[in-house]
């Protein structure tokens, strides 16, 4: 069983906070079963990353990189027409030194 998205988008906020980073959600979707997806900034290069989530055909919840740009206005472009599709979606956003995106799932490689 899949715990709620506002749980999940808790906890990963929490695991961010503890390591220094800062991280807020951009826009709140569902409460119960909405999609996510994580920007991860590094402040340090100026650059940023997408996560979306997907399931893996055993219904285990997965990420992977949408689109392959650095550049924030292509990400956030992307986000815009994600949000235009699905209403329930949630953006958290991440800002961290080292970049990292404190997803414990399994992350594809991208």
């Amino acid at each position: 069983m899949l715990i709620s998205t506002d749980v999940w988008v808790a906890a990963l906020i929490r695991r961010a906070e503890i390591e220094g980073a800062f991280a807020t959600v951009v826009k709140r979707g569902d409460a119960r079963a909405g999609s996510v997806i994580v920007k991860a900034y590094d402040t340090a290069n100026r650059t940023a990353r997408l996560y979306t989530e997907a399931f893996g055909t055993d219904g285990e919840r997965l990420w992977m990189q949408p689109v392959s740009s650095d550049s924030e206005s292509e990400l956030d472009a992307y986000i815009t027409r994600q949000r235009g599709y699905d209403p329930d979606l949630w953006v958290v956003e991440i800002e961290d030194r080292q970049g990292r995106h404190f997803i414990v799932e399994k992350v594809a490689a991208g």
